[in-house]
């Protein structure tokens, strides 16, 4: 007699209603065990995430300075926003990165994964090589590529004396600044993007390239209609989590041009981190903080919408 039989003449024996009763009660104990593993994630997603997020909401409207309590000001901050020439210079630096870094990060790590998916001698060398920049500290890479670029002693200049062509200004030009650092944002980020694009390309199934070459598709034809679109959805996530990386640009800031010179790389995180902790105008700079929410809130979801309507995503 199978399980199922006995399940139900044991169901048929209970009288009325303790059948659904017990359903309720395993219901209800499949559910505290869930709680058991969630809750204490959800608790500190709570206490690290929503509760600051209000506490932020709050400061917004008022003129603290982050060692007093400050007084309600209402929306007179976010009024300010608009009469605010560094405001609208770091939305126009944070908008020019991401429109150089996102296009040069997906190229670089599409190209450097395609490379690296080959069965050459060392491979293994050659990926950790490329996966160092992203693991390493943002802050020392800042360090490093300040002395680098140094107008007057660093190694590149150095380079470019001997070479027989004139000194630059790097990171101490405004006109070349901002091209520089996004430079290095890439070179700092986008092992990430090759590690994603290999894991991409290995899953795509072999019999699919070897049905291409025996029916005499060459490289740039398979390179078109096979790796193309199946990458398409890491492309899409990438280019997502590229925004997300440009909109929260900071520490590589901090650390080589701190938003200079003339504020020619100033970003809209670190004119936050500037208002708060250089000026003492917290309030203003949490209006400014919810402002970069709101942007990056509508960003992003209207990148999603943008991939599922193109079939980008499921």
């Amino acid at each position: 007699m199978s399980a199922a039989v006995v399940a139900k003449k044991t169901e048929r024996r209970d009288p009325p209603g303790r059948a659904p009763r017990r359903r309720r009660r395993r219901g209800l104990a499949d559910q505290a065990t869930g709680w058991s593993f969630a809750g204490p994630s959800t608790l500190l997603v709570l206490g690290f995430s929503l509760l600051p997020m209000g506490w932020a909401l709050r400061l917004s409207m008022t003129d603290s300075d982050l060692v007093t309590e400050g007084q309600g000001v209402g929306l007179d901050n976010y009024r300010a926003l608009a009469d605010d020439p560094v405001f609208w210079k770091s939305i126009r630096n944070t908008l020019e990165l991401t429109a150089l870094y996102i296009p040069a990060s997906l190229l670089l790590g599409l190209v450097v994964a395609l490379l690296l998916n080959k069965p050459i001698r060392g491979i293994a060398f050659y990926r950790a090589c490329f996966l160092v920049p992203f693991v390493a500290s943002a802050a020392a890479e800042g360090l490093l590529m300040a002395f680098v670029f140094d107008k007057d002693f660093g190694a590149v200049n150095g380079l470019l004396t001997r070479a027989g062509l004139p000194a630059q200004g790097f990171l101490d030009d405004p006109s070349q600044a901002m091209f520089v650092i996004t430079g290095i944002f890439v070179w700092t980020q986008f092992g990430f993007n090759v590690v994603i694009y290999l894991a991409a390309l290995q899953d795509i199934a072999p019999e699919v390239l070897e049905a291409a070459a025996i029916d005499g598709a060459g490289r740039w034809r398979t390179f078109r209609h096979i790796i193309i679109p199946s990458v398409r959805p890491i492309s899409l996530f990438l280019a997502v989590w590229g925004l997300i990386d440009c909109l929260q640009f900071f520490d590589l800031l901090l650390t080589s041009t701190r938003g200079g010179p003339v504020n020619s790389t100033i970003t809209i995180v670190y004119y936050v981190w500037q208002l708060a902790f250089e000026y003492f105008t917290a309030g203003y700079g949490a209006a400014v903080a919810y402002a970069l929410f709101a942007g990056s809130l509508v960003a992003i979801v209207l990148g999603l919408l943008f991939g599922r309507r193109k079939g980008f995503l499921l």
